[in-house]
């Protein structure tokens, strides 16, 4: 994809029957949040936070576009990763931003967010549209305060921009994600940040975290993994209780359950794809949904989930697609990524004992 064919869909989108699908029937996600929606931006439903903020309740990833970091399960790459070398970040950022979607999902393991912030300024959308949130890696959480802080002015600068919506701890690096997490606080202080939040924290994480005298600020985000192949129905209800939101990533498996005869059945009675399905049941729980596609089309697709609803018997079939399996698969791969990519990736010490499901 060139600039060319990228400006070339733009334009024809523009005047498309895509809006209009993706308009219709917007539900109220929750109560008391209020729905956010700018000129030419994708209608989206508006999740309240824990600190007086709102979220966008539709996201575009940006997690192996137009880049796949090295230590990147090869695996878990996706179909969109295979073949021959794809779009550019930057043109799938501008592609999306032109579909119309308005929150970005960044991180420093990306390694994409200086074509993210080529992409934006591009663009030509106005900061005050967009919700720019990242994430730091499990290295500069390992360095400590100092590092994480200079991470954050990195992300900044690639993104063109003098604050953050949102900004994330990573993952819960042994010994080292309280301070992390508590120069996060400081940044937003100084406001640099507007909210803060966690990724992949467990319950017990989470815990050990809120339990530290220095944090002051509740986390307002947790992003996890949540698609109905994992759906960790209790730690779900956990950070529910504790008003903390959820970002779902993975929540289209990477397309890997396409295929899945639950799926299908749910999509034929509904006359919608696989990926509108999964979409579905994550906006339909309450989650942040945050596709991610290198084709427009797709980007499109995805996004036509606030339109129509799944009844109480498709929800029962997709919520019992998660098994004992796949949680401890789950707990599995959480104690091999807590310490990875830092200088000590084998260590075992300080690795907790989860709430797998």
């Amino acid at each position: 994809m060139n600039h060319s064919r990228v400006s070339s869909f733009l334009v024809g989108l523009a005047h498309s029957s895509v809006r209009a699908t993706v308009r219709q029937g917007m539900p109220t996600a929750t109560a008391g949040a209020r729905g956010l929606s700018c000129s030419g931006a994708l209608p989206s439903p508006g999740l309240a936070l824990n600190d007086g903020r709102t979220h966008p309740q539709i996201g575009f990833g940006t997690y192996k576009v137009g880049f796949i970091p090295a230590s990147a399960s090869a695996a878990a790459a996706g179909a969109e990763d295979a073949g021959a070398q794809g779009p550019t970040a930057k043109e799938c950022v501008v592609a999306a931003l032109g579909v119309g979607y308005r929150m970005l999902d960044c991180a420093q393991f990306y390694g994409n967010e200086a074509e993210v912030g080529a992409a934006i300024a591009e663009s030509g959308v106005a900061r005050e549209e967009l919700y720019l949130a990242s994430k730091c890696w499990t290295n500069t959480i390992f360095d400590g305060p100092g590092a994480v802080r200079a991470q954050v002015m990195r992300t900044l600068e690639d993104l063109g921009t003098s604050y953050l919506d949102l900004y994330l701890v990573h993952w819960p690096v042994p010994f080292k994600h309280v301070d992390a997490y508590v120069e996060l606080q400081a940044l937003k202080e100084e406001g640099l940040i507007n909210s803060i939040g966690v990724s992949n924290y467990a319950v017990e994480d989470y815990e050990e975290l809120v339990a530290d005298d220095r944090v002051k600020i509740k986390p307002a985000i947790n992003q996890i993994e949540v698609n109905p192949f994992l759906y960790r129905q209790q730690t779900v209800g956990f950070f529910e209780a504790e008003g903390v939101k959820l970002q779902a990533y993975r929540a289209l498996r990477d397309g890997k359950a396409f295929e899945h005869p639950v799926i299908l059945e749910v999509a034929a009675k509904h006359s919608k794809s696989a990926a509108q399905v999964l979409g579905r049941w994550c906006v339909q729980k309450g989650f942040i949904y945050m596709p991610k596609s290198v084709k427009p089309e797709r980007m499109v697709e995805n996004a036509a989930v606030f339109d129509w609803e799944l009844d109480e018997e498709d929800l029962g079939q997709l919520d019992s697609l998660t098994t004992p399996g796949t949680l401890e698969t789950f707990k599995a791969l959480y104690e091999k990524c807590v310490y990875r990519d830092t200088p000590t990736p084998d260590r075992k010490d300080g690795i907790k004992s989860i709430t797998a499901g």
